[in-house]
């Protein structure tokens, strides 16, 4: 790239995301630092596909919806309310606009950084340029992807990559494992690489049991890019997940594009709820559970549903 491009770019790239400053919202409260309840709120976006700005108005279903700039209004709304507030994606982060084309994840993970993800998992499309492509933006992030059963040998994937994480609110403690879709036949080769895939019933099995009976976490939360349901025998997708498991309270789901007005509730193989979330595609919805826990951080109930995205809220 030759020196005025690339100042263009530093420019442009400037620009941006010094107008997405506008996007910052108030830090997640830490462990502890409220304690007048034991409510905490999960917030949940899927398959944005690097769509930054709205949907144009002609669009044929969700004109002028979603942008992250609406997307940041309503999440600082939200934590404005003063609950804890985690913030998840569940993949294909990238891929659907020059964004992406031009700038290969960089503005993407910038803007989400400013509004504090807390995690996300890894969709297929986060492959498109590959592996160092992937892991360069990272780089950018400030937030940790969680992939379980995508077993990464590239050495700096390998590294920040995480099979999963606990996030801890002084006696509540919420496990975190992500679930990517199988690649054969829908991820390049190329692009996959050396990158080993293990069979996601199973790796939710160990997860979940990990999370559960090891790590003694209250709630155990998967971020899902399998799809809603799955579209073969061959092939396990989130409600079929959710009806083999045990020990997974919440599944925050991508990858079909599924539009779930509300969110689902299913049963596991012990009889007990599965809370299942989707939000179509472009960032135009955002599922929010709120969580509620006794004093001694068990799980008692969960309130689930989903919010339109779109720039009155802001």
């Amino acid at each position: 790239m030759g020196g005025s491009a690339m100042s263009n770019r530093r420019d442009f790239l400037k620009t941006l995301l010094a107008a997405g400053a506008t996007l910052a919202v108030p830090r997640v409260l830490q462990a502890g630092a409220n304690q007048k309840t034991k409510r905490i709120v999960i917030l949940q976006t899927n398959d944005s596909h690097s769509q930054i700005d709205p949907l144009p108005q002609s669009h044929h279903r969700y004109p002028g919806m979603g942008g992250f700039a609406a997307r940041a209004a309503l999440i600082n709304k939200i934590r404005g309310e003063g609950y804890p507030v985690l913030l998840f994606d569940s993949g294909d982060i990238f891929q659907g606009t020059p964004y992406y084309n031009i700038y290969g994840g960089e503005v993407e993970m910038k803007l989400m950084s400013e509004m504090n993800y807390s995690a996300a998992t890894i969709g297929n499309h986060e492959f498109d340029k590959g592996l160092d492509g992937l892991a360069d933006a990272m780089e950018f992030a400030t937030f940790p992807f969680i992939a379980s059963n995508y077993i990464f040998k590239h050495p700096r994937l390998s590294k920040s990559v995480k099979e999963y994480k606990i996030f801890t609110f002084g006696k509540i403690k919420i496990g975190v494992f992500g679930l990517g879709v199988y690649p054969y036949g829908l991820i390049n080769k190329l692009t996959f690489g050396d990158t080993e895939y293990r069979d996601p019933v199973l790796t939710a099995a160990e997860m979940a049991y990990k999370l559960k009976k090891e790590e003694k976490c209250s709630m155990i939360v998967c971020l899902s890019h399998m799809g809603y349901k799955a579209d073969s025998e061959e092939h396990v997708a989130d409600f079929e997940l959710a009806k083999q498991s045990k020990n997974i309270d919440l599944i925050l789901g991508g990858h079909s594009h599924t539009l779930l007005s509300k969110p689902v509730t299913t049963y596991n193989s012990d009889n007990k709820q599965v809370i299942i979330t989707q939000n179509a595609y472009a960032g135009v919805r955002m599922s929010r559970v709120d969580c509620h826990f006794s004093s001694g951080g068990e799980l008692i109930f969960v309130d689930a549903y989903t919010n339109n995205i779109f720039k009155k809220q802001a």
